[in-house]
Order: C-alpha cells, then sequence, then structure tokens
C-alpha cells in the first residue's frame, strides 16, 4: 500500500482511514481501490480494532472515478472494463460487508463510486457543506456497481429520481433520504463522529459483528459473487456500447453528448 494513497490511524481502538488524494478530490483510481480493499481486509483482523472511521483528506470526501483512469477505462475491451469493475465490485462488498462497525465522516462532495462508499459504511455523518450526486447518466453510464448500497440506504423510490437526474443534492436532503444519518457544521463534525463511536464502542465486539450479520441476513439479499459479478458485467457492458462512449468522449472533450 502506498503511504500516499491512504493514511491509517489506529488510537484507542478506533482506526481511522484516510483517502490521500486532495489533488484530486479523493477519486478511485486502480491503485487506491486495491489500497483500500487490503487495508480494510487487514483491520478487520486486528483484534485491537473495533471500529474503523473511513475520511478524507482535502475538500472533497470522494468525486468518484479518477479522470485518469476513466480514460483508460474508456479504451479498455469488454473483458478489460469487466475486470477493472470487478476491482471496484470488491472493494464496495468489502467494505460493506467488514465484521467491525464502520462510520463514514463525509466532509465534502460525495460523487458516484464516493456515494457508494458511504452507502457501504455502517453509519454515515455529513457536513452541512457536503453534496452529493450519483452522476453516471450524464456519462451514458450507470451507477451499477454501488447500486445494491445505495438502493438498500435510500430506497428503490428515491433511487429512481437520483439515479436518472443525477442532480446534485446536499446534506441535509442526503439525511432525509436515508444516506446520511446525521449533519454537523463543518466545526463540530469530528465531535459528532466521536460521539457515535463512543456509542458503539460501548457494545461487546462479538455482538456486533452478530448484530451487522443479522441485519444483512434478515433485510434484504446479501451481496454475494453472483450478485457482485452482475453489477461489474452491467457497468462493463454499457461503458464498451456506443451511447457510453460517447458520454466519456463528451466528458474530455468538454462538450455536450450527442443526446443532449
Amino acid at each position: 500500500m502506498s503511504p500516499d494513497t491512504l493514511q491509517t490511524d489506529i488510537k484507542e481502538g478506533v482506526a481511522t482511514i484516510r483517502m490521500n488524494r486532495p489533488d484530486v478530490h479523493n477519486a478511485f483510481d486502480d491503485a487506491l481501490i486495491a489500497a483500500l480493499t487490503a487495508e480494510l481486509r487487514r483491520l478487520d483482523q486486528m483484534p485491537e480494532v473495533r471500529v474503523i472511521v473511513l475520511a478524507a483528506n482535502g475538500k472533497s470526501f470522494s468525486a468518484g472515478a479518477d479522470l485518469h483512469w476513466m480514460q483508460r477505462m474508456a479504451k479498455y475491451s469488454r473483458e478489460e472494463n469487466l475486470r477493472d469493475a470487478m476491482a471496484l465490485a470488491g472493494l464496495m462488498r468489502t467494505l460493506d460487508g467488514v465484521k467491525k462497525p464502520t462510520v463514514a465522516r463525509v466532509q465534502g462532495a460525495a460523487f458516484g463510486g464516493g456515494v457508494g462508499l458511504v452507502a457501504c459504511c455502517d453509519i454515515a455523518i455529513a457536513s452541512k457543506e457536503a453534496t452529493f450526486s450519483l452522476s453516471e447518466v450524464r456519462l451514458g453510464l450507470i451507477p451499477s456497481v454501488i447500486s445494491p448500497y445505495v438502493i438498500a440506504a435510500i430506497g428503490e423510490r428515491e433511487a429512481r429520481r437520483y439515479f436518472l437526474t443525477a442532480e446534485r443534492f446536499d446534506a441535509e436532503e442526503a439525511r432525509r433520504i436515508g444516506l446520511v444519518h446525521d449533519v454537523a457544521d463543518s466545526g463540530v463534525l469530528d465531535e459528532a463522529v466521536t460521539k457515535i463511536v463512543g456509542n458503539l464502542l460501548k457494545g461487546g465486539p462479538q455482538a456486533l459483528a452478530a448484530a451487522k450479520k443479522l441485519i444483512a441476513d434478515v433485510s434484504r439479499r446479501s451481496m454475494d459473487d453472483a450478485l457482485s459479478a452482475e453489477t461489474a458485467r452491467r457497468i462493463a457492458a454499457i461503458r464498451v456500447e456506443s451511447e457510453g462512449q460517447e458520454g466519456l468522449a463528451a466528458y474530455f472533450e468538454k462538450r455536450k453528448p450527442n443526446w443532449s
């Protein structure tokens, strides 16, 4: 894991992972996906870690896909896109499935896959300045890999709006639809996260893990290999189709797509 990509601090049972690519708004690329997946798995195996906080340095929580990574993907074959999408699907499934309680500390913009990270965490606390968007359709794509988690968080009805309009919404709207649990002033965001973490630390570690498994087992379909592979297949397919290619080309050429 590159020390420049992630920063992890473990203190008094709490592991805080900070995405550390502020110059690109903590956007995903293959290196960040691999590093974050590995770090989550490592921390989940550490008995001294009781709670995992996912945070980010800089103005943004995560802007979704990195531009250079997107440019590479636009030239990938369907098979290469599938392999790439499966890595992102693996990250989301790992974050969703860790045994330790997870808390998202959202201090700024969370777009695309960044929304997926928020939805995969057990609890999400956002700053009033945070903004959100599921912007994929404006690129001729779909939020496929993150869809099981986001729909579980906000419900089908709100997904019909925000998956299709790709409009931006603020932290209060994110709380209304269920994407985040609490909204705090930026100056007291850490205090709000600390309060939640304190409540989590009062629970028995085994009981917390069992409670998480109980929720997954009784509330919705578990995220299994078949569903993970299916969501990856769908985004890989649409990326190489004409509309996906046109959407990506228009974005990088700073013009409107041909359907606009």
